[in-house]
């Protein structure tokens, strides 16, 4: 679009303005988009506490970082595994296995969860999204000093 002014032919735009608030909005992109970041840090997931409902359907096996592992809160000792995934197994409404382990267990313990569960015949298996947390760990242990009457 030419625009005349005194005689003589304008087509030129002035995008000197254009620039400016380009270069303004950059700045402040650059100035907030840390703060996103950093909210990121901030927010405390809170913590799922599993019912005695899931428990009652799953048999829930978890591991410790110090390697003791529980069936529903209650300590056995890994070699005992299978018999008493075994014994569990009829109780159940699921026959599955969940595994929580801690963010510290090795991968091989989390196999012998997988190879007792099917040597007990389960025909699933769940590796828990959320770890065990050290809240849980300590209410573990501490539950089964209460029944063992320590």
């Amino acid at each position: 679009m030419a625009i005349q002014k005194g005689g003589k032919l304008f087509t030129e735009i002035n995008i000197t303005p254009l620039t400016d608030i380009f270069l303004v909005l950059l700045i402040i992109m650059m100035v907030v988009a840390p703060t996103f970041q950093s909210m990121d840090n901030a927010i405390s997931v809170p913590e799922i506490n599993s019912g005695v409902a899931i428990e009652e359907k799953n048999a829930t096996v978890s591991i410790t970082k110090e390697g003791l592992m529980y069936i529903n809160g209650r300590e056995i000792k890994p070699e005992f595994l299978v018999s008493e995934l075994e014994e569990l197994k009829p109780k159940l409404e699921k026959a599955e296995v969940v595994v929580k382990a801690d963010e510290k267990v090795k991968s091989s313990e989390i196999m012998k969860v997988m190879d007792a569960a099917q040597a007990a015949e389960f025909k699933k298996l769940v590796v828990a999204g959320e770890p065990l947390s050290k809240k849980e760990q300590k209410e573990l242990q501490n539950n089964d000093k209460k029944k063992r009457g320590v």
